[in-house]
């Protein structure tokens, strides 16, 4: 068994190539990567459902726009909640923090956490800078993943806290692309369409 290097808290972007419709121009981020799988979330795909109406209590805290998003093919009927908390390690609000973050909020990588949406919103809300409610997740078995980038399926790049919150999810697949510092920036003028190009 090869030694896998964690992606946790990356994003893979959906290459042009990809051919899976689950995934045309994806941006998901990796809640977690080791050698026993892969799990993450599509940020860009938001759904007509709000988020009120099926987590009441969460639906203040959800940054807009303010409904749920499909985080991907696996378990649509079950939700996940991400965060962003800033300035972490500091005393905020009523909120009670601890060296890792508040309590309900699990670290998964620099500001970016899981929330854990049986918690009471309350203990959480002074603490949160932004959250995305997803329905479902995106999968991948021990390998799986490394073989889809081997066969140049994906682009693996740094997030940044604001992805997880973009107000404008469906243009987040150019815009990531578009800050990259090398030719991926030029695949951000990828046609929808290349037969139109």
């Amino acid at each position: 068994m090869t030694e896998v290097s964690s992606l946790t808290g990356r994003l893979l972007v959906a290459t042009p190539a990809l051919a899976d419709p689950n995934f045309d121009r994806a941006v998901v981020l990796l809640l977690d990567h080791d050698e026993e799988g892969s799990l993450g979330v599509v940020l860009n795909r938001p759904t007509p459902v709000g988020v009120g109406d099926i987590l009441e209590s969460w639906a203040e805290l959800a940054g807009e726009p303010g409904v749920v998003f499909q985080g991907g093919p696996v378990s649509l009927d079950s939700a996940l909640g991400v965060a962003v908390v800033p300035g972490e390690g500091q005393e905020q609000g009523a909120a009670a923090v601890l060296g890792d973050g508040p309590v309900g909020w699990r670290r998964v990588h620099g500001a970016i956490g899981l929330v854990d949406l049986e918690a009471p919103p309350e203990l959480l809300a002074a603490a949160l800078g932004s959250l995305r409610i997803f329905a479902g997740y995106a999968g991948w078995g021990p390998g799986q993943l490394e073989d889809e980038l081997a066969e140049g399926a994906w682009y693996v790049v740094e997030s940044e806290p604001g992805d997880v919150s973009s107000p404008d999810p469906e243009r987040l697949w150019r815009s990531v692309l578009r800050r990259q510092r090398n030719e991926l920036a030029m695949v951000a003028t990828y046609p929808d369409d290349p037969s139109l190009n």
